[in-house]
């Protein structure tokens, strides 16, 4: 039997405490604990007992998991890579005055991410800016879309990708259209036609130009491309039918989500109709039971409600609804040259958000065989343990000379979580020898002893060496 993991969290509980204007004294009371053990706790000096976390959460009406540090460690990971840059090289900060500011203040370290990220943005706009007057018949004065990219992920991210109203109101109308009668497709497309007078057509992709899906007010027809297999047909359907019936819900949390610009706003808009989507075509009661039930089998799960494997990846990430909540996943979602185009994190997984990911996590090595399933067990540096699963998806060329796109999604969780999930058979959970070191990605990993290394770590000065050559390309001068 494992041992149970410690919790310290203690600058959280002092956070608490101040939000909530309360001396050691009168919280410590509340707790019936003393004084000068409460101090111990804020000072991460004693672990905090299961029965003051249970103590805790009732007295103060808050969730276990906002004491699970996840808040911190995202702002942790996204401070090492802002302080990381050469830029700071010479500011004499240590990884230690980094720890402490994001444990005091996560939302502090959010701000110096965010004005990097700003400062980010203007070095880019600067260099293309300076590229396009070299070639003045490329100045267009275009803006990058970027930065609205990013705000629109961190918000729904700021959510743990989860958004109860539209789980909510697409399980009322997956029971009232009773779209679960018919193949999912079929359903919905006579849905739209009996409840809106909304007819459906698939169409040869030459006369799509490029698109997959038009919805034509005038003709009150929704084109489909013949390129969409039938998963993605039914989503497109999904999708629409909720700018048809969710529009005021949908803008509502638009509206309340802190967003600027019009980017930034449609953006949104068209993230949150895709979760609708996913939610109408898999009911959050119905999907997490089922789940449960077949210990997380994708691929059966995609068979079970008609979705494929990248719409059940996505909407497994998503199932943290208060008292039914699922394994808590992180999910990525990469092409073949390690660009990012999706990523969520319901785990406290630490993903960068200025580079791609470590080349020892096998998300990278699903490209070798298209459709297996590769399963990992990775170590972080600060010792935390995840299960991943890895798979390639693709979406249909039109024939020769217009190949489909090919990504690979990465899926995991904590490793605690990972004995209900059907893909960790035949794996011994409880030797961390067995994990996989990696880091958030080369520039800011520490480990010196990687083959695999692009880049050397930020925060070490490099030792260049006529004839020597280690394990890593990189060597490093000890400090």
């Amino acid at each position: 039997m494992a041992a149970e993991k410690k919790v310290f969290a203690g600058p959280r509980v002092r956070r608490l405490r101040r939000e909530r204007n309360l001396t050691q004294a009168r919280m410590a009371a509340d707790l019936g604990i003393s004084a000068s053990y409460l101090n111990l706790i804020e000072r991460n000096q004693r672990p905090m007992s299961a029965q003051i976390l249970l103590k805790l959460a009732e007295t103060y009406d808050i969730e276990l998991k906002s004491l699970g540090g996840d808040d911190e460690a995202r702002a942790l990971t996204a401070l090492r890579e802002v302080f990381g840059d050469p830029l700071f090289r010479d500011s004499g900060l240590t990884a230690q005055d980094i720890q402490e500011v994001a444990s005091a203040s996560p939302t502090s370290a959010e701000a110096i991410t965010a004005l990097y990220r700003a400062y980010q943005e203007a070095v880019v706009n600067t260099s293309l800016l300076a590229e396009r007057l070299a070639d003045r018949d490329l100045l267009d004065g275009g803006q990058t879309l970027s930065a609205p990219l990013e705000e629109v992920r961190d918000f729904i991210n700021s959510r743990n990708n989860h958004f109860p109203e539209l789980d909510e109101t697409a399980e009322e109308l997956y029971r009232s259209a009773q779209l679960g009668a018919d193949e999912p497709y079929v359903s919905l497309r006579n849905y739209l036609r009996s409840a809106h007078g909304v007819t459906t057509r698939v169409v040869p992709a030459d006369l799509m130009s490029g698109e997959l899906r038009r919805y034509d007010r005038h003709r009150q027809t929704i084109f489909l491309s013949e390129l969409l297999d039938q998963p993605g047909r039914s989503f497109q359907l999904a999708y629409q039918l909720g700018y048809f019936e969710q529009s005021r819900a949908l803008e509502d949390i638009v509206e309340g989500s802190g967003l600027e610009g019009d980017e930034a706003l449609t953006l949104c808009r068209v993230a949150l109709a895709n979760y609708f989507a996913a939610a109408l075509l898999m009911p959050y009661a119905a999907f997490l039971r089922t789940a449960e039930e077949t210990r997380y089998d994708l691929r059966l799960l995609g068979r079970r409600f008609g979705t494929s494997f990248e719409q059940v990846c996505h909407r497994i990430t998503t199932l943290q609804r208060p008292g039914a909540r699922g394994i808590p996943f992180f999910l990525i979602r990469v092409d073949n040259a390690g660009n990012v185009s999706k990523r969520f994190s319901a785990a406290g997984f630490h993903f960068a958000r200025f580079g791609g990911t470590c080349p020892r996590w096998n998300v990278h090595d699903a490209f070798r065989v298209p459709g297996n399933i590769y399963t990992q067990v990775i170590q972080m540096e600060d010792s935390t343990r995840y299960f991943s699963i890895a798979r390639t998806v693709s979406r249909g060329g039109s024939g020769i000379g217009v190949p489909g796109d090919q990504y690979a999604v990465g899926l995991g969780c904590e490793i605690s979580h990972a004995r209900k999930i059907i893909y960790s058979q035949g794996f011994d959970l409880d030797d961390a020898r067995g994990a996989t070191p990696i880091g958030v990605n080369c520039r800011l990993c520490e480990r010196l002893d990687c083959s695999q290394r692009a880049f050397p770590p930020l925060k070490q000065r490099l030792r260049i060496e006529d004839h020597v050559r280690g394990v890593s390309p990189f060597g490093v001068l000890q400090s």
